[in-house]
């Protein structure tokens, strides 16, 4: 490996520059000879390599002579799947424990080795059981493999799944987000921090491993998958009558002095948090659910919507009513949070026809109007009370040619401000028994959509991701749109042929509106907010500069646009609904911290010169 290494930090000191090509004939030479018993090189493996050594073995390192410029170039060329951070970020997605769930819906998958609606054999799914489960374990854990895989961590995206984050304990969700910090904080010692929270796990008698836990719970998953008992029934006998998972809860839990001590730290840390997503149904979005997730940091809400058609749902067993979906919506909204909401095809009851209606409803009505949608097609997964409408012939999958049909015409309405952030979930091909198994299902959709000769204006479509951006060449646009509680402006910057290199979510609160709950609400009707800010590109480290569109300035200039915006229309302040690890930005550009917001008075000079 050591030579193999030494070649190619050869050959970029000779030439700066080494495609994909010449890596692989350099790899390729150096696997020649090698039999097949013996271990061949490959490039996933040579960063992980090089990291170890410079970690372990600093003199053999230093011979290397490896100086700063090279190791950059060494990192772009031995980087694995660069788009992972060319949304600006790096995402680490963590799972909570598995849990009772207050819902039943028809299609929800019911493994009980997960929590309700995950299936074990999911990727994320698969780290956090390796992990116990444990937030701070499933965070060290990703941020050594983005590391090895040559990513830069500066910046990190925090997804928690798991199904409704407000059916936990709230000393359990106080805990778990106070560990995600605290292993993003805990730069230094994160590795041997995480061995012993694994020796733990393993001396309370909990398993890791996927054959003995599959083993464990295979008796009452039968039961589940016959329909003999539920799965909130069987997680309980599984989990809550277990002594080891019993006591392993009573150290799964802390109050808001810790989780602030570790938000304070996150502030200037080396991975610093820039947003924090949980998921949530309709129904739990209240002002005190609202403001107690600003208070752990949260900055998006996922909700699942599914559908605006009251049949489908009721058929579905989705006990949501389209006034508590517009109610959950608005209170974000004003809340400062970014939507991003869940929206299924092919569900039982409905048509590919009223799908595309629906779904053109959901992104045109004002009491919608998500900014963000996972839209993906139903699929059948054994346990669930899909399988009896399949078996009786009620429901079927739609034709591969229906299905991509209905998803054209779904992103071919979806207007500028909104981001289709996937298509399909990472469900494994052998966990569906009917339904779509195509992982480039999105690929082929926005094939059909440009065959039309009709732009995609959806956000996803048009990042810059890994491209250069001439910064002179950018042009701020603004799109204004109303909700039924808000004034909206989309500001995004973008290149001449409507490629997007960054946007700013504005929120003016409509007056009305804020003083019929002002009482609840922690924002005034004079103020506006801010929800987002995002610049696109490749992600750059902290105070330094990049070869995308960050750290150019354009997040400083499209604030000053909007809060041009907010004086012309009469508000006399503007909030910001930042990320732990963004404060230190906002402060920079005049913005004091204001209780769960940082804020702004607006006057003459926007912006500290």
């Amino acid at each position: 490996m050591e030579t193999l290494l030494l070649d190619i930090l050869e050959e970029l000191r000779k030439t700066g520059v080494l495609d994909e090509k010449r890596l692989a004939r350099i790899i390729h030479a150096h696997n020649l000879g090698l039999k097949d018993n013996q271990q061949h090189y490959a490039k996933k493996k040579l960063l992980p390599y090089y990291l170890k050594v410079k970690e372990s073995d600093p003199s053999r390192w230093a011979a290397w002579g490896v100086d700063e410029a090279t190791e950059k170039l060494l990192f772009a060329t031995l980087q694995v799947k660069p788009r992972r951070t060319a949304s600006g970020v790096a995402t680490i997605t963590v799972l909570t424990k598995p849990w009772m769930c207050a819902g039943a819906c028809l299609y929800c998958p019911s493994d009980l080795r997960m929590p309700k609606s995950y299936l074990a054999r999911e990727p994320a799914c698969q780290r956090a059981e390796r992990n116990f489960f444990d937030p701070y374990l499933q965070v060290a854990s990703r941020l050594r493999a983005l590391a090895q895989m040559g990513h830069d961590t500066d910046k990190i995206e925090l997804i928690i799944l798991g199904g409704t984050w407000s059916d936990y304990p709230e000393s359990y969700q106080v805990w778990f987000v106070a560990e995600l910090f605290r292993a993003l904080n805990d730069t230094g010692g994160i590795e041997r921090n995480a061995e012993e929270r694994r020796s733990f796990y393993k001396a309370k008698g909990l398993s890791n491993r996927a054959d003995e836990l599959s083993v464990q719970a295979a008796p009452l998953q039968l039961q589940v998958n016959r329909g003999e008992i539920t799965y909130n029934q069987a997680a309980y006998r599984l989990y809550g009558e277990s002594a080891a998972w019993l006591e392993v809860a009573q150290s799964q839990v802390a109050g808001f002095d810790e989780l602030e001590r570790q938000h304070a730290i996150n502030e200037t840390a080396a991975h610093r948090a820039v947003g924090l997503v949980v998921e949530s149904r309709p129904d739990a979005v209240t002002c005190e659910s609202l403001t107690q997730l600003r208070r752990l940091g949260c900055t998006k809400v996922q909700m699942g919507i599914q559908s605006l058609d009251p049949l489908v749902l009721r058929a579905n067993s989705r006990a949501i009513g389209l006034d508590t979906i517009r109610n959950a919506f608005e209170l974000a909204r004003v809340f400062g949070f970014k939507v991003h909401a869940h929206f299924m095809v092919n569900l039982y009851g409905s048509t590919p026809e009223a799908d595309i209606r629906d779904y053109r409803r959901f992104v045109t009505e004002s009491a919608y109007l998500p900014d963000e949608v996972k839209l993906y097609p139903c699929v059948l997964v054994e346990g669930t009370g899909l399988c009896r409408h399949f078996d009786d012939k009620t429901w079927k999958p739609y034709r591969a040619e229906e299905l991509v049909e209905v998803l054209t015409a779904d992103v071919l309405n979806t207007p500028p401000f909104v981001r289709l952030s996937r298509m399909v979930r990472d469900i494994s091909a052998d966990d569906i028994l009917a339904g779509n198994t195509k992982a480039n299902l999105r690929q082929l959709v926005e094939e059909r959509a440009l065959a039309f000769g009709a732009p995609i204006n959806e956000i996803r479509h048009r990042e810059i991701n890994l491209a250069e951006t001439d910064i002179e060449r950018l042009a701020l646009e603004v799109f204004p749109y109303e909700t039924t509680a808000t004034d909206e402006f989309f500001l995004q910057w973008v290149t001449p042929v409507g490629r997007i290199a960054g946007f700013l979510r504005l929120s003016l609160p409509k007056a009305d509106y804020v003083r019929k709950l002002e009482h609840l609400l922690p924002v005034k009707p004079d103020e506006a907010m801010i929800r987002e800010v995002h610049v696109y590109g490749k992600v750059a480290r902290l105070h330094e500069s990049g070869t995308g569109a960050q750290h150019l300035g354009l997040g400083r200039r499209i604030i000053e646009a909007a809060c041009e915006i907010c004086v012309a229309k009469g508000y006399r302040k503007v909030n910001v609904i930042s990320a732990i690890g963004t404060r230190e930005y906002y402060r920079a550009l005049g913005f004091a911290d204001n209780g769960l917001y940082q804020q702004k008075p607006l006057g003459f000079s926007v912006l500290p010169l």
